[in-house]
């Protein structure tokens, strides 16, 4: 049976250290958005009215985007609501309402799945 052993060699210790410290870090960045980004993703569905107004609102794709025929040439303009800072969590509430409504409500909610 052979016997392996580990054999560390200084200089590459030496190295691999002063290469951790000239790693940059990033400097943390205020976002004047956060507390509202918070509220949003915090919002929790008990209410079926306001569940069904949110999956109204709230379009299942971006209205913006879409293929644009223009003298023989198709353009494409793309989803756009990334654009948004709140899009995520956005996205996040009409999940959490269409899942309240199948899920709690047993509706059937294929009419605001695009």
């Amino acid at each position: 049976m052979d016997i392996i052993t580990h054999t560390h060699d200084i200089h590459s210790h030496d190295h691999h250290l002063h290469e951790h410290h000239l790693v940059k870090r990033e400097k943390p960045r205020f976002d004047i958005l956060f507390p509202l980004r918070r509220w949003v993703d915090g919002f929790q569905i008990h209410n079926r009215q306001i569940a069904h107004f949110i999956c109204q609102v709230i379009p299942c794709c971006c209205p913006f985007e879409r293929d644009i025929n223009l003298f023989g040439h198709t353009y494409h303009i793309p989803p756009l609501c990334k654009l948004n800072p709140f899009y995520d969590e956005f996205v996040g509430l009409r999940f959490r309402s269409l899942s309240y409504l199948a899920d709690v409500c047993l509706e059937d909610i294929t009419k605001y799945i695009c």
